[in-house]
């Protein structure tokens, strides 16, 4: 039987129809990644296989660290060539590891090759790619055809111009590109020369002199309204533990006055600003029906010699081990007593952790939104069988997965598309083994809404974006 064959994950009948039939037809709403909006808006094209999929990709420069690749052929400046080797050097190492498995899809689905690489592969397959990469098909704009992408989420600051979303919402290309609004550098109160410097792009971006924490936060949301604008109906927030230290408006005022001073928070103050922060996006994004997304629990650069070296988002990150539900309580809690609580989806790259996350959840659902909190899919180090597994079946367990609004690639790579495939040949797997086994009924008709749902329709309905933009 060939690798990946056509009913890779889909071990009986019920699962294999759910997934050819129902399924792998399904659009995608992206509705959190990574990608580069000068690159859709360009609709460039790469100059090899190398750039498309080693450029930025920590998932793949982890494991040839792990193999024994020094740096140079990893985020080095070798020849492209020399690191597509070194990939196929590491990708038989792999086994049991997703990116063996997403490897191979990305070459099937986007290349038409079957081959599976390894160094005696390496050269057909160097070529195959770069032919195909020089064809007009496998441009940015073109694979979204490809992969019949509605909805692209990118992650943006708030003082983005969002020039290049512009530029694309003028083409007649199928889907939309929607900014999603990441406020994170306004609480990034460690490195205070970085936050003035932000806080002054953010004063140009708004037309605003930001003197004190009223002014400030006005911008903020200025940048929030100009964002609503241009589609945006996602914010995004990237936390090491989620923040709850009561702040008044007059203790944000000085806070605010101290940061502009240059002069360093305590841990107090640092705690208080975050959470005065959130509280009020929270309720701008009530107010306008947005999501809040909380990726919660990564350790950065935890390696401070490379940090020094290569800088963020290159492969240093691990999993935080401390407790997560009581401030999440208290910061959910202090906007749902004001009824200013929005749609959220939390994601924690600790599995461990979601259970607590999916329990609390249930304690903010409105009965007005179906499914107004969500547990969000398996995330950066558990975006694997095992921990999209485990996120069904605790979201199964404590939630309603009819509700689920399924999958997102949180990549930077144009190719990570058929990660939706992996993603629902899993969920056909397990919905299709518990038919099987008599623990669901096998009725057709809720089967096929159940799994279109999660797929594609959930997503749809939840987020609400914009039908132009």
């Amino acid at each position: 039987m060939s690798y990946l064959h056509n009913d890779f994950l889909l071990p009986n009948k019920t699962a294999q129809r759910l997934y050819h039939e129902v399924a792998a037809g399904q659009p995608i709403i992206d509705y959190h990644c990574h990608l580069p909006p000068q690159e859709v808006a360009g609709n460039i094209r790469f100059e090899s296989i190398t750039q498309i999929w080693l450029g930025g990709d920590h998932y793949k420069w982890r494991a040839m660290r792990a193999a024994g690749e020094p740096e140079e052929l990893v985020s080095g400046e070798a020849d492209p060539k020399d690191k597509f080797l070194a990939w196929a050097r590491t990708v038989p190492q792999t086994v049991r590891n997703p990116l063996h498995h997403w490897t191979h899809l990305e070459l099937k689905r986007c290349f038409g090759c079957d081959l599976v690489l390894s160094p005696d592969t390496a050269e057909e397959i160097w070529e195959l790619t770069n032919a195909k990469l020089a064809e007009t098909e496998l441009s940015t704009q073109n694979i979204l055809k490809k992969f019949d992408v509605r909805v692209v989420g990118t992650t943006d600051d708030p003082a983005d111009t969002l020039e290049h979303h512009a530029t694309f919402a003028e083409t007649e290309h199928p889907a939309k590109m929607c900014p999603t609004y990441r406020p994170d550098k306004a609480m990034a109160t460690g490195d205070l020369t970085a936050w003035n410097a932000w806080t002054d792009a953010l004063a140009a971006a708004s037309d605003k002199t930001l003197d004190s924490a009223g002014e400030f936060i006005d911008a903020l949301k200025q940048r929030h309204d100009f964002f609503h604008e241009n589609g945006c109906r996602l914010t995004d927030h990237g936390l090491e533990s989620c923040p709850y230290l009561p702040c008044s408006d007059a203790e944000a005022a000085a806070i605010f006055k101290k940061l502009r001073n240059g002069d360093a928070p305590t841990a107090t103050e640092t705690e208080q600003w975050a959470t005065y922060l959130l509280q009020q996006v929270g309720r701008w994004n009530a107010e306008k029906g947005w999501t809040m997304q909380f990726h919660i629990g990564p350790i950065r650069n935890n390696n401070s010699r490379m940090f020094q070296t290569l800088g963020p988002d290159s492969g240093y990150d691990s999993m935080l081990d401390e407790p997560v539900a009581r401030k999440t309580i208290g910061l959910l809690d202090s906007l749902a007593r004001e009824d200013a609580l929005p749609k959220c989806i939390f994601y924690h790259i600790n599995p461990e952790k979601l259970y607590p996350l999916a329990t609390l959840m249930g304690s903010f659902q409105d009965g007005k939104t179906a499914g107004k909190m969500q547990l969000g899919s398996g995330w950066w180090h558990v975006d694997t069988l095992h921990g999209m597994r485990s996120q069904i079946e605790i979201l199964s367990s404590v939630g309603l997965l009819s509700q689920f609004v399924g999958m997102l690639t949180d990549s930077r790579s144009f190719l990570s598309f058929p990660r939706h495939e992996y993603f629902r040949r899993l969920l056909c797997q397990i919905i299709g083994n518990d038919v099987e086994a008599g623990l669901i009924p096998d009725d057709k008709e809720r089967l096929d809404k159940l799994v279109s749902g999660i797929c594609y329709e959930n997503a749809e309905r939840y987020f609400g974006f914009p039908e132009t933009i």
